[in-house]
């Protein structure tokens, strides 16, 4: 955990993969927001709070193919786990992730 970080350093704006995050106060959930979709990177977010409403509403307007509320490493199988921006690349899990995998065939028969 890296504490007194700023929007200017790379741990708030890339995606490291690592076991690292970076803790950033913020003033309003509007600049949270406006932080957070200031990445070129979306592929999921976190938001914590004990409002439930509060946490849709900022997920809502979140750039991320997935946010999680309180928590940051629960993969659900029957939810797309997807991407957007340059983190937009496909999609794995849930019905839409397994038909990526799959190629629909017809067969038109015509007997007598």
């Amino acid at each position: 955990m890296l504490v007194d970080v700023d929007h200017s350093m790379q741990v708030m704006t890339e995606e490291s993969f690592g076991p690292v995050v970076g803790i950033m106060s913020v003033d309003s959930d509007e600049q949270a927001i406006k932080l957070m979709n200031d990445s070129r990177y979306g592929l999921t977010a976190s938001i914590w709070t004990q409002d439930a409403d509060a946490a849709v509403r900022i997920g809502d307007h979140v750039d991320t193919g997935t946010w999680f509320m309180n928590r940051c490493d629960y993969l659900d199988p029957a939810l797309a786990w997807t991407g957007v921006k340059d983190s937009g690349r496909g999609c794995t899990l849930s019905r839409l992730g397994l038909e990526a995998f799959t190629r629909p065939k017809s067969f038109h028969l015509k007997l007598k």
